[in-house]
């Protein structure tokens, strides 16, 4: 560990992060958006990705045309998840470098918490592949009122190891997970992959997590919250 100061805890984000999942969701989406007579195209991909599973419903629906009072949301989200499930049994590839940035942070003893917009019981599946023994906590889409880009996945994960948002250091993918990150106040080390994202206040760039290691995040954590 390095003598400079370091974020007391990581929050990774998961899909399009950790794990190559953006694809699955990505296939499970235009499925999904089929089976109600549209089909998507690229700016409605991009406005679902990193969304939480009722705020990508919403938004095909929208694109649909299909009206609040036709929606029959319980059962598409079970039809949904289902259909998620059965694409993550069949292989979670790993995002670039990120098994071993996560293998370096625990060797470290620095806690981290999985802070994710997929549900609790996809999310479970998915910590089949990427190891639950790594992690402190997770916090689900489906275990805050509002899922990302909204603060709380973030605030809940720094609630639950009693740090304040700005000592933690955020790892994320897309638009709407750093713009929960932001709002939370949490530095960000933002890692793009299926679409870009701004620069702002807090947030520093990597193209990938490819040869990071403590050092790096830990100077990504500084750089972060200097930019706060």
């Amino acid at each position: 560990m390095t003598s400079n100061p370091a974020p007391a805890a990581i929050l990774w984000d998961m899909d399009g992060t950790l794990i190559d999942s953006e694809p699955i969701w990505d296939v499970a989406v235009a499925d999904f958006a089929v089976r109600h007579g549209l089909v998507m195209d690229e700016a409605l991909r991009e406005s679902t990705l990193g969304n939480s599973l009722p705020d990508a419903m919403g938004k095909v629906y929208d694109a649909a045309g299909i009206a609040v009072g036709d929606r029959d949301t319980e059962a598409d989200a079970r039809w949904l998840v289902d259909h998620v499930g059965g694409l993550f049994h069949d292989g979670l590839p790993w995002r670039p470098g990120a098994r071993e940035a996560l293998e370096a942070v625990q060797d470290a003893g620095i806690a981290m918490v999985v802070v994710t917009n997929t549900v609790r019981e996809l999310t479970e599946i998915a910590l089949a592949t990427i190891g639950r023994h790594r992690f402190t906590a997770t916090v689900c889409g489906d275990e805050v009122p509002m899922g990302k880009p909204a603060p709380f996945p973030y605030l809940r994960a720094a609630d639950l190891l009693g740090y304040a948002p700005h000592a933690c250091l955020v790892v994320e993918d897309s638009p709407t997970g750093v713009a929960s990150a932001t709002a939370a106040g949490c530095p960000t080390l933002v890692v793009p992959s299926g679409v870009d994202v701004d620069e702002g206040p807090g947030r520093v760039f990597r193209d990938s997590l490819l040869d990071v290691g403590v050092d790096d995040l830990a100077a990504a954590w500084r750089d972060a919250l200097a930019l706060s």
